[in-house]
């Protein structure tokens, strides 16, 4: 099972050979096993990709992630038609009943804000209790948006000064870097289990390819928004860039401790539990079946 992600900074030169990924940099060489890959992240205009390892890493589901010029994450490249049954469940996602898809709303929802309240106990800020009495006010396809509603109030509580919509912002940074990474290993997470990733729960915006890795990433959230508070000084405001440093520990969020049920599991391992339970829940029209992170501390 692929475990481990690369994240790149420095000029290097990417192949395969002998069922290894093969980084060569300046200062010398390493290689890994492909299984044990899960996400790459080129985060650097100086990197070379051979098209046979891009070949290898579309068969061994792997996501690759590319960066723009202000090294944001801008772009992933994933494998398709990877599953056995991937017609017949993609003919069961598109008949998905509309109550169905409002109860996986709400059960989406309430976990996200249920998370959020874990954050601001474990950042030892106020808000908690309110946020989880908020939780429980989320109705099937949360008519009365109290996702909205617990956002602001998250934020608020979370951080200081802080708009969620400010780009200079280093906060925001490094949520939209992690955020990035979080959503390409649900992508990958999908895909790898038939599911078409265009079509969504609640999101279905024509332009966007991932509206439901879009649904999905919302519980996934606040594990982001813990990373970022404790890689920015606790929520100290600052309009400086990432350094390398912020983005390896952003592209590194998939690795983070995760609850499912009573066991532990990092994020990619629950991305990858929960688009498998997606497919089982679309199956047996049944929301209950739906598997997702709850945050650990």
């Amino acid at each position: 099972m692929a475990w481990r992600g690369l994240h790149l900074s420095k000029p290097s030169r990417l192949s395969y050979a002998d069922g290894q990924v093969v980084v060569a940099q300046d200062d010398g060489e390493v290689r890994l096993p492909i299984e044990d890959i899960a996400w790459i992240v080129l985060d650097t205009p100086q990197s070379t990709v051979t098209g046979t390892l891009l070949s290898a890493c579309m068969a061994a589901g792997i996501a690759i992630v590319v960066t723009d010029e202000k090294h944001t994450p801008s772009g992933v490249a994933l494998p398709f038609h990877r599953h056995f049954r991937q017609g017949e469940i993609a003919q069961l996602q598109t008949a998905m009943s509309g109550p169905l898809k409002k109860r996986l709303w709400q059960k989406i929802v309430r976990l996200k804000i249920e998370n959020q309240a874990a954050v601001l106990t474990a950042a030892g800020r106020d808000g908690a209790r309110t946020l989880a009495e908020m939780a429980r006010l989320v109705g099937s396809g949360d008519p009365d948006n109290v996702e909205a509603r617990a956002a602001r109030a998250y934020w608020g509580y979370l951080w200081t000064d802080f708009r969620r919509e400010d780009e200079g912002d280093r906060r925001n940074k490094l949520l939209n870097y992690g955020y990035a990474v979080v959503r390409a290993g649900l992508a990958r997470a999908l895909v790898a289990s038939g599911l078409l990733p265009a079509l969504g729960i609640k999101h279905a915006s024509v332009t966007n390819a991932f509206n439901l890795a879009d649904d999905l990433v919302e519980p996934f959230r606040p594990f982001v928004d813990w990373l970022a508070w404790r890689t920015a000084d606790e929520g100290r405001p600052s309009r400086d860039d990432l350094t390398i440093e912020d983005r390896r520990a952003m592209a590194g969020v998939l690795l983070a401790t995760a609850r499912l049920g009573s066991e532990t599991a990092t994020l990619i391992v629950a991305s990858e539990r929960a688009a498998e339970s997606l497919v089982r829940a679309v199956e047996a029209s049944l929301s209950d079946a739906l598997e997702l992170p709850a945050f650990a501390g």
